[in-house]
């Protein structure tokens, strides 16, 4: 069950933060005659996996030097806020490509450079499996390609989707901030479950209280 949980996460956080990145994707290989652009896709999207995986591996062998779990998890509590709380998506350039192996380039340098906070997050979520990691990014990265205006529609339709990705990515930080060895040895029982709720609540609770200020000051 652990591991089922574990698995299930890191697809959640992978299918809630790729949505840009699917958005890359497209705009790169627009300009292709339709037969290559699904090939650009594709063979793109495995290069994305092997890359996305490799990055993944290093910060996991990174989240073991004493102190940056604790900082890995404080930055994805803030990543879980800023997604909550960016109404807007930012409008992003992506020059169309002109060949195959161009357009290829293209996908898996802009998975690499505008996934690192998956990256981070889903390092946090395996807990140092490996197998995690490529299983999930297996499952979850063709999802995201070949899925993704699916599910961003479902994101803008059903808003709570949103937050239930936000919820899991703060109880993903909550679990690396929990598990810094110093934290642990202190933090166990009782006042575990208070850390979790205090971050897990804080992150839902402060990004609605700014997505309600921000909805006001637009009606006013």
């Amino acid at each position: 069950m652990e591991f089922l949980s574990a698995l299930a996460a890191i697809v959640v956080i992978d299918l809630v933060l790729a949505g840009d990145n699917a958005i890359v994707i497209a705009l790169a290989a627009r300009n292709l005659p339709p037969a290559l652009q699904r090939r650009a896709v594709a063979w793109g999207t495995v290069g994305a996996v092997a890359v996305r995986a490799s990055l993944t591996v290093g910060v996991l062998w990174l989240l073991q030097v004493p102190g940056l779990m604790l900082a890995g998890g404080v930055l994805l509590a803030w990543i879980a806020y800023r997604l909550l709380t960016e109404s807007e998506s930012k409008d992003r350039e992506v020059a169309p490509a002109l060949g195959f192996w161009t357009a290829m380039r293209t996908i898996v340098v802009a998975d690499a450079v505008m996934g690192m906070d998956n990256v981070l997050a889903v390092a946090g979520a395996a807990h140092g499996s490996v197998a995690l990691v490529v299983l999930g990014l297996l499952i979850s990265v063709p999802i995201m390609v070949w899925g993704s205006t699916l599910i961003l529609r479902w994101i803008e339709r059903f808003p709570a989707l949103l937050y239930a990705g936000g919820g899991v990515l703060a109880w993903t930080a909550a679990s690396m901030v929990a598990h810094e060895p110093r934290i642990a040895e202190v933090a166990y029982g009782f006042p575990r479950v208070i850390l979790y709720v205090a971050i897990i609540g804080g992150v839902l609770g402060l990004a609605a209280l700014r997505n309600r200020r921000s909805a006001k000051e637009v009606l006013q």
